[in-house]
C-alpha cells in the first residue's frame, strides 16, 4: 500500500470564503523575511497589547505559530481583562491550541458583557462555534449591533446561509458602523457576487476610513478596481488607513503590493508595520486552498491481507489535526473474522494521511471492530469498541485518553449484561446534563436456529452512564419491530429535551423513536418518513444552524429480503427538529458499489464523514473519508455526487 506522508498542520487562518488555490506565492529575499519576523517578534514581546496581539496572528500567519504559543501560554493565568483573554485566547486556538476555544465560548454566554464582542469576533476569525448553540443565542438576543454582526460573521462563515444573508441586508444599514463591519465580514466570507452590493454602497461613504473598508474588501473579493484603491491606500496619510489597507493585502493576495509593503516595514505606526510584516509573510507561503474544495480520499484501501477496513469514526484534535480510526479485519472480509482497531492522523484537512497506529489491539475471541471516537464535555477523548467473542457475547468497552488520543486508560465494560450487544460505529452521544448514551441492539444469540427463533432478532435500548463513563447501567425500556427487529439505533437529542433514536429495520423505512427521559424508555417505532433498506442512518445536529443532517441510502426493493443495495448515499436536512426532511442530494450513486457505516462530525466550516466504499477493490471494503463545506448542505446546486 502506498504511503503518504503527512503535511505539516495548516492552521486555519481567516483566508477570502472563495480561496486562494492557483495564486503565486511571493518570494521574499532573506533580508526582508528576517525584518518582517523581527518586526513581529518584537511586536508580540512589547507593552502594548493589541498590536502585540496582531503580532502573534502575523506570526502564525507566517508559519510560526510554536513561538506564539511559547510566549503568550504564560500570559493566559493572569490576564483578568476578559477581551484581552479572547485575544490571547484567539492566537492560541489559531496557533494550533483549539482547547482555547473554550474560554471564548465561555466568555461568550457570561454574564459580563465587557467580552461578549470580542469573543465572537475572535470565534468568527478562527471558525471556532462549538455546538453553535452560544452563538446562536448571541444573535438571537443581542441588543448591540456589533455582538449581533460578529455572531452572524461566525456563524455565516461556518455554513449557515440565513446568516449570510443578514449580513448581506446589513450593507443597506443607515449606520456607518453597521455597513463598515458588515462589508468587512463579506469581504472575507462573501462571494463574488457581494462585488456589486457592496459597490453600490460607496455612493453614501463619506468618511475616509468607511470608504476604505468597503474598498479593502472589494479588493478581498477580486476586484480589480478595489486591488487598486487598497495600493493608493497603503501610502495613505491616516495610519488607520494604511493599517487595514496593510492587512486586507494578504487577504486579497496581492503580491504586486509588494514594494509597498515592504517600504511599510518601516512605517512610523507600529501597528501598520506589523500588518505589513503579516501579509508578506502571509503571502510568500502556499496559498490556501479553496474553502469549497470536496476532499474525498480513500484512506484505507483494502488489499488481499486486509478485505476489509468498515466501521471508522473521524475527531478532530485540539492541535487541528484529524484523526481517523477504523477496523481493520485480516483474512476475510466477515464480520467474524480477525479485527484491530487502527489510526491515521491529518495535518491538511484530510488530503494526505500519516501511517496507521494500533489503538486497540484484538482482544476479543473474534475481534474488536466497530470504533467510537468522542470528545466529551471534559475534554477527554473516548474510544468505544466492540469487543466480539462468540455469536452469543458481543460486548461494547471504552477506554479514556487525557493526551489527545496519544495513549488510552484500562477498558471498562458499558454492555454489562449477558448476550449479543451490537452498538455501530460512531454511536454515542452525550446529553446536555452529562448523561451519556451507548445505543445498542440486543439479542440472545447472532444466529437463530429451528428451536430457538428468537436468537437474532433485535431490541433496541441504550446503555446509561451518569459519571462521565466509569460506570454503566442498561436503561428501563426498548424498542421493538417486525422481522429482525429494531437493529442499529442511533441517537440524540432534541431541543425540547427528548432524545430521539433512529433505527435500522426490515420494513422499508428509517424506524423513529423518543424517549422523554434522557434514554430510559422510548416510545413504540414509527417511520421517520423516509425509505431505506435494512441499513444504518446517520444524524447529526449542525452546529451552525441547528438543523439536523441525516446520512443514509435513499432506497427501497420490496422484492429482496434487505430491502436493496446500499446505494446510493444521500444526504437530508430537517429544520423542524426531525419532523420533516428535505433531500440534499447524493453523495455517491454508482449503482455497482455499496456505501454504509457512516461516521459524520463537523469541524469550523467542514463536514467530516466516513464510511465503506465498495468500489475500490474486487468485492472488497474500503474505507473513504470525505469532507465538503458545509453551505454544501444549503446550495441551490449542491457538489456534483461521485461515481
Amino acid at each position: 500500500m502506498h504511503k503518504v506522508v503527512m503535511l505539516i498542520l495548516l492552521v486555519v487562518s481567516g483566508q477570502a470564503a472563495f480561496g486562494q488555490t492557483g495564486r503565486e506565492s511571493l518570494s521574499l529575499d532573506e533580508a526582508t523575511t528576517s525584518k518582517c519576523l523581527t518586526i513581529l517578534r518584537q511586536g508580540m514581546k512589547g507593552d502594548d497589547f493589541w498590536p502585540g496581539i496582531h503580532a502573534a496572528e502575523g506570526l502564525t500567519l507566517g508559519g510560526y505559530g510554536s513561538e506564539v504559543v511559547a510566549w503568550l501560554t504564560p500570559l493566559v493565568p493572569n490576564e483578568t481583562d476578559d477581551q484581552k483573554r479572547c485575544g490571547l485566547a484567539r492566537e492560541l486556538a489559531r496557533a494550533g491550541q483549539r482547547q482555547h476555544l473554550n474560554t471564548m465560548l465561555d466568555i461568550l454566554a457570561g454574564d459580563n458583557s465587557w467580552g461578549h464582542t470580542h469573543a465572537a469576533e475572535s470565534l468568527y476569525k478562527v471558525y471556532g462555534i462549538g455546538d453553535g448553540t452560544r452563538l446562536r443565542n448571541a444573535f438571537q438576543t443581542a441588543t448591540e449591533m456589533k455582538l449581533k454582526l460578529m455572531a452572524a460573521g461566525a456563524l455565516a462563515r461556518c455554513g449557515n446561509p440565513d446568516m449570510m444573508a443578514y449580513l448581506r441586508q446589513m450593507l443597506e444599514h443607515n449606520d456607518p458602523e453597521v455597513l463598515k463591519i458588515a462589508t468587512w465580514l463579506l469581504g472575507r466570507i462573501g462571494d463574488a457576487g457581494d462585488i456589486p452590493r457592496i459597490r453600490e454602497q460607496l455612493r453614501r461613504c463619506e468618511h475616509v476610513l468607511l470608504k476604505a473598508y468597503l474598498h479593502h474588501s472589494l479588493a478581498a473579493l477580486g476586484d480589480a478596481d478595489g486591488l487598486q484603491q487598497l495600493k493608493r491606500n497603503l501610502q495613505h496619510e491616516d495610519p488607520m488607513v494604511r493599517t487595514y489597507a496593510a492587512t486586507f493585502a494578504g487577504d486579497a493576495w496581492a503580491t504586486d503590493a509588494k514594494d509597498l509593503l515592504v517600504a511599510m516595514l518601516n512605517d512610523v505606526h507600529p501597528d501598520a508595520a506589523i500588518r505589513a510584516a503579516q501579509s508578506l509573510l502571509q503571502m510568500s507561503r502556499p496559498a490556501a486552498p479553496s474553502r469549497a474544495e470536496d476532499i474525498s480520499v480513500v484512506v484505507y484501501p483494502s488489499t488481499a491481507a486486509n478485505p476489509r477496513y468498515t466501521e471508522g469514526s473521524v475527531l478532530p484534535l485540539m492541535d487541528g489535526s484529524l484523526l481517523f480510526a477504523v477496523t481493520e479485519f485480516s483474512g476475510n472480509g466477515s464480520d467474524f473474522a480477525s479485527a484491530q482497531i487502527i489510526a491515521r492522523q491529518s495535518g491538511d484537512e484530510g488530503r494526505t494521511w500519516s501511517d496507521s497506529r494500533v489503538l486497540q489491539k484484538n482482544t476479543g475471541g473474534m475481534n474488536c471492530m466497530s470504533v467510537t471516537l468522542r470528545r466529551l464535555a471534559d475534554g477527554r477523548v473516548a474510544l468505544f469498541y466492540l469487543q466480539k467473542n462468540s455469536t452469543t457475547d458481543l460486548d461494547l468497552y471504552v477506554r479514556f485518553s487525557t493526551d489527545e488520543a496519544a495513549t488510552f486508560g484500562d477498558a471498562i465494560l458499558v454492555t454489562n449484561q449477558p448476550g449479543y450487544h451490537v452498538v455501530n460505529n460512531d454511536r454515542i452521544a452525550q446529553l446536555k446534563n452529562g448523561r451519556l448514551l451507548a445505543p445498542a441492539a440486543s439479542t440472545p444469540d447472532v444466529e437463530a436456529s429451528k428451536d430457538y427463533p428468537e436468537h437474532g432478532h433485535f431490541v433496541s435500548h441504550c446503555f446509561l452512564s451518569d459519571d462521565g463513563g466509569t460506570t454503566w447501567r442498561l436503561g428501563k425500556g426498548h424498542v421493538d419491530a417486525d422481522r429482525r427487529g429494531a437493529m442499529e439505533p442511533e441517537v440524540l437529542e432534541l431541543n425540547d429535551g427528548r432524545v430521539l433514536m433512529l433505527i435500522r429495520n426490515q420494513l422499508g423505512y428509517i424506524g423513529r423513536s423518543y424517549s422523554s427521559d434522557q434514554g430510559e424508555t422510548w416510545s413504540p417505532m414509527e417511520s421517520l418518513g423516509l425509505q431505506a433498506p435494512e441499513a444504518p442512518s446517520t444524524v447529526r445536529r449542525v452546529p451552525s444552524t441547528g438543523d439536523l443532517m441525516l446520512v443514509w441510502n435513499d432506497t427501497y426493493d420490496a422484492k429482496t429480503r434487505s430491502g436493496g443495495a446500499r446505494t446510493p448515499l444521500s444526504v437530508a436536512v430537517s429544520r423542524d427538529d426531525g419532523q420533516t426532511w428535505s433531500k440534499v442530494g447524493d453523495l455517491e450513486t454508482n449503482p455497482k458499489a455499496t456505501y454504509s457505516y457512516t461516521s459524520l462530525t463537523f469541524n469550523g466550516d467542514r463536514i467530516l464523514m466516513s464510511y465503506w466504499d465498495t468500489s475500490v477493490g474486487a468485492g472488497r471494503f474500503s474505507c473513504r473519508f470525505r469532507s465538503l463545506p458545509v453551505s454544501w448542505l444549503y446550495a441551490s446546486s449542491p457538489v456534483s455526487s461521485r461515481n
